[in-house]
């Protein structure tokens, strides 16, 4: 079977207009019926998870769909249970959470890179399903995607950052030494599907070379594992303005912004 053609713009912006439209109902949906979504983004460096959390956000409001993207954990974090500094950014009522790398960064970076020790990540990776059929019980849609990039389009998006001013601060040194251990990562992932893609939460998989495709299937894919319906609203109808310039206007040129575009 040969690969399909990449999309062209006006074909990927149409159906994502649609995709985006759907998420503003599930949007209504969740507020409404005071839905708890959470949605878990892992993958490779490069793999494409921020491209996919900006389609998401593009048309909804941030008061109900918040990104979850935590720094590396203070001394104090540390030394609690792993998963406990996740735990407070768990939807509420009416929320979509999106985590932009998870809780597995135990089982993927910290294990690779050596911030862990082997016992602690065989620790968590015993117990985290556990974990996980827990948040579901407590009424919050789970859903993980894997993004999967291949070696070559992964180099192929890394030297694109290098000289491109917006992307320079997505090479950091330990982005550069987790490129090298494609096989140890491999190996990491495998482990970490064996352990945690279970009945209740399991794990999808998005190939990622075509970052448009890519997209859409994963919003498409979220959408259809949510049982969101149509919330019914009043047709929106402008009243009419009262008094209009009765009122004299200040003006703003002493300190307005310089028109240079």
């Amino acid at each position: 079977m040969s690969e399909a053609e990449p999309l062209k713009r006006k074909d990927y912006e149409g159906r994502l207009k649609d995709l985006h439209a759907e998420l503003v109902r599930l949007q209504l949906w969740v507020k409404h019926t005071g839905a708890k979504v959470c949605i878990v983004f892992e993958g490779r460096d490069g793999a494409g998870k921020g491209g996919v959390i900006k389609a998401i956000l593009e048309r909804v409001s941030p008061r109900v769909f918040r990104v979850i993207a935590l720094p590396p954990p203070t001394e104090r974090e540390k030394s609690q249970m792993f998963v406990q500094r996740y735990l407070p950014h768990l939807p509420a009522a009416g929320e979509v959470v999106i985590f932009d790398r998870s809780w597995y960064n135990r089982a993927g970076v910290e294990r690779v890179m050596g911030f862990c020790t082997e016992e602690q990540a065989k620790t968590f990776l015993s117990s985290v399903a556990y974990v996980e059929k827990a948040i579901i019980e407590s009424g919050v849609i789970l859903l993980k995607y894997w993004l999967e990039v291949s070696p070559e389009e992964q180099t192929r998006r890394m030297e694109g950052r290098i000289d491109d001013p917006r992307k320079v601060w997505k090479l950091s040194p330990m982005d550069i030494e987790s490129y090298t251990r494609w096989d140890e990562y491999s190996r990491a992932r495998d482990e970490m599907f064996a352990a945690s893609d279970t009945a209740w939460a399991p794990w999808y998989v998005a190939r990622s070379d075509d970052k448009k495709r890519a997209r859409l299937n994963i919003i498409a894919h979220l959408l259809s594992k949510i049982p969101y319906e149509d919330v019914r609203r009043e047709k929106v109808k402008l009243p009419k303005r009262d008094n209009i310039g009765r009122y004299q206007e200040r003006d703003f040129t002493r300190n307005g912004v310089p028109e240079v575009y």
